[in-house]
């Protein structure tokens, strides 16, 4: 495996774009460009959203959106797992 980049070719909205990418994150890169492809299409079809650009913008922070609240949700897991394990500790201790 190489870190060298290669071009790898995705389509979004019928436009077909071509992206430096290393082999190994090929299939990585057509899959993100699957997932905005989607969000664009649903986006346009919507008929709120007029334009690629606004478009992709619109998709663009939907997507974002979504990663920061997964984000936050491993977040709040991670604190309620730090808990529950404090609670663990401290119920041994006392022996109950």
């Amino acid at each position: 495996m190489s870190d060298k980049p290669t071009t790898v070719e995705v389509n979004i909205l019928d436009k077909a774009y071509l992206v430096a990418c290393p082999d190994e994150a090929r299939g990585e890169l057509q899959q993100a460009a699957r997932h905005l492809d989607s969000q664009m299409r649903e986006i346009r079809a919507s008929g709120k959203v007029f334009g690629t650009e606004r478009i992709a913008v619109m998709a663009a922070l939907n997507i974002t959106h979504e990663l920061l609240q997964n984000d936050v949700s491993e977040g709040a897991a991670k604190v309620l797992e730090r808990m529950n394990s404090r609670l663990d500790e401290a119920l041994g201790e006392s022996g109950n």
